[in-house]
């Protein structure tokens, strides 16, 4: 398969690898994208995945708290940063953040649909704020979580715009302090999952798969190389799950380690990033 100019440009901005690297990739791997980006992870190019899913898309992440034992997450996207400034935006981000708590909804699309005050659902509301602010508006995405303790940090990467970055986190049992430095540590360090057992088992595969195949690639000796897949699948549970992490604010202790020293357990978590 021919690799195109546009294709490598494509390859560029998702993976920020180089533009020789992106074409080889991709003529390695007949143009699918999703391999090439696997051979340049195996090859060692630094962020890779980490960029794939970044989006232009400006907004805000907004939060609210019904009680101690119930909290919304929500993602509320825009096109440019001036639309997210405004106080039309964040008020209806507020708004449609409370409007879950209470209708509960079981997903976006039940969200949309739902009635927000008579004679208007959700979706005609969003409409009527993309006519008013000019803009592209639209709910990304929500998460609520009810029972246990729920805690919910918001982030400003800018002091100019409002919250960028959301981290909701439910323990087993009221701890503020606690609660606050994980969902602290969860919006620094975005975490994927919660522990060990909850990674798909195709995703420990490929991990195992990629650790391997750069050992191959690195010259490392046959003999060795289940040891290196071994260490390599443990440094990825140290970089992707919660409890396993290093704790941003004391790097001699896990967070699992953190939370065992208080007697708390997180239930739950969830991280916006607006765009990602």
């Amino acid at each position: 398969m021919a690799v195109t100019a546009s294709d490598v440009k494509r390859l560029r901005e998702l993976t920020g690898a180089g533009m020789m690297d992106c074409k080889k990739a991709l003529e390695e791997s007949g143009g699918d994208f999703d391999k090439a980006v696997e051979l340049l992870r195996i090859k060692g190019a630094k962020d890779v995945g980490k960029r794939q899913s970044r989006t232009a898309s400006n907004g805000l992440v907004a939060a609210h708290l019904a009680a101690t034992d119930h909290g919304v997450l929500l993602e509320l996207a825009c096109e440019t940063d001036f639309v997210a400034k405004t106080e039309g935006f964040q008020g209806l981000a507020a708004d449609v953040a409370a409007f879950v708590a209470i209708k509960d909804p079981a997903d976006l699309d039940e969200l949309l649909a739902a009635e927000y005050e008579a004679g208007t659902t959700v979706r005609e509301l969003l409409d009527e704020a993309n006519s008013t602010m000019g803009e592209k508006i639209e709910i990304r995405r929500f998460t609520q979580v009810k029972d246990g303790y729920v805690y919910v940090y918001l982030h400003k990467h800018d002091p100019a715009l409002p919250p960028s970055v959301g981290a909701l986190v439910q323990l087993d049992k009221v701890n503020e302090d606690v609660a606050k430095n994980v969902a602290q540590h969860i919006a620094a360090m975005s975490p994927s999952y919660l522990r060990s057992d909850d990674v798909p088992a195709d995703v420990v595969a490929a991990e195992a798969r990629i650790a391997e195949e750069k050992a191959i690639e690195e010259g490392k000796p046959a003999a060795a190389l289940p040891k290196i897949v071994e260490g390599r699948v443990k440094a990825f549970y140290k970089d992707s799950c919660l409890v396993d992490q290093a704790w941003v604010r004391d790097n001699k202790k896990t967070i699992g380690a953190y939370l065992d020293e208080n007697g708390v357990r997180v239930m739950r978590f969830a991280r916006f990033r607006v765009g990602q």
